[in-house]
């Protein structure tokens, strides 16, 4: 028997945009109630928050991950664009994290070990700021720094149950919701219409 081989075409519509708006809204939604302390924490407000973190940046994190290691690895179809290895990785990882953390916060369990969690992704954090900054990336190795810093805060805020660290946590998930939403718009209309945003 012959062995075919199939070969796809290139495409340029990377889904980047798809994971950053997830993240983004999860990071208005979590940080937005840290840092204003609106609405109220309660076990309601936690199901609902649990719900929005699973399918936000859970689900449209986890997804972009996927479609772009299987594009990267199986398919071929986005080039030589190895810097998206280490955003496939990294959209993988934070959806999947996403769901286990809006589980938990669904039913009402200790945030407590998240910390340990967050050493973790302290590190795949710091790791992309390397992969960006000698891409240069900057856009994007903005990005990771924004979660470097979230990260790096969850630690002693999760550990140490330290009540100031809550807010400044909910401080940094806020403004990098604002970087990712600006991402989004950027990668969108780049891709969309040809226009040449910092991105």
């Amino acid at each position: 028997m012959e062995t075919q081989t199939f070969s796809f075409a290139a495409s340029r519509f990377v889904p980047v945009a798809v994971g950053f708006f997830g993240l983004g809204t999860g990071y208005f939604i979590w940080g937005g109630q840290s840092l204003f302390g609106f609405p109220k924490t309660s076990p309601e407000v936690n199901r609902t928050m649990g719900m929005w973190g699973f399918w936000m940046p859970g689900f449209m994190q986890f997804i972009t991950g996927v479609y772009l290691l299987v594009g990267l690895t199986w398919f071929n179809v986005f080039g030589n664009a190895a810097p998206l290895y280490m955003a496939g990785l990294a959209f993988t990882a934070y959806g999947v994290h996403w769901f286990a953390m809006a589980h938990r916060r669904y039913l009402d369990a200790s945030s407590q070990p998240d910390g340990w969690m967050a050493i973790a992704f302290l590190f795949l954090s710091i790791l992309g700021i390397h992969v960006f900054y000698n891409a240069a990336d900057i856009p994007v190795m903005i990005l990771f720094i924004g979660l470097a810093l979230i990260y790096a805060l969850e630690i002693p805020t999760r550990l140490l149950s330290w009540h100031t660290g809550t807010r400044l946590v909910g401080l940094v998930q806020f403004l990098t919701g604002i970087w990712l939403m600006y991402l989004t718009y950027a990668v969108t209309v780049d891709t969309a219409l040809g226009a040449k945003l910092w991105v």
